[in-house]
């Protein structure tokens, strides 16, 4: 594999990563501030924002996703570690890229699942804030989409570490 290959899909998940590291620090920042608010105002005031309990349904599933993404890019989503390790190189090149290319269909089903609902969903609305409810499965389209680029570049990576590994190093 090339080493412009090899940039090329590290910085795709670079992207990925400093995105949904974004998501969750932003959602994680949001939810703390308009939930502590809100419990402060019942307790000090008697009162609450009507629109606090909507919050954590919209903004959650966002953080949710964005947790899964990153896992996914750390290999603790879905990974058969303890299986590959007792395989020879080439068997161990060979179960990697296939759990990548299952995961692959895997998350495009999902994503085009999710993608054909987005019409339905998104004439329903939360009760408050009048907010569509595809902005939620949105979080999933994206997250979705974000696993099948992470399983691919995963793939990518072990079927070349494998590679590498297998060649003695020049002396």
């Amino acid at each position: 594999m090339t080493s412009g290959t090899t940039h090329c899909y590290e910085r795709i998940d670079a992207g990925i990563r400093a995105v949904c590291r974004w998501i969750l620090y932003a959602t994680m920042v949001f939810l703390f501030v308009v939930l502590s608010i809100n419990v402060i105002l019942r307790y000090a005031a008697g009162t609450s924002m009507q629109w606090a309990g909507e919050v954590p349904e919209l903004v959650f599933p966002w953080m949710v996703m964005a947790g899964v993404v990153l896992a996914a890019q750390h290999g603790a989503h879905i990974s058969i570690v303890w299986l590959t390790e007792k395989f020879s190189p080439s068997m161990r090149r060979l179960v990697r890229t296939l759990n990548a290319l299952i995961l692959v269909v895997g998350y495009s089903y999902l994503a085009w699942g999710t993608y054909t609902l987005m019409p339905i969903v998104h004439t329903e609305h939360s009760h408050v804030l009048h907010v569509p409810t595809s902005v939620t499965y949105g979080c999933m389209l994206v997250g979705f989409l974000a696993l099948v680029l992470t399983s691919f570049t995963q793939g990518l990576r072990g079927w070349h570490e494998d590679d590498t590994a297998a060649t003695p190093a020049p002396h």
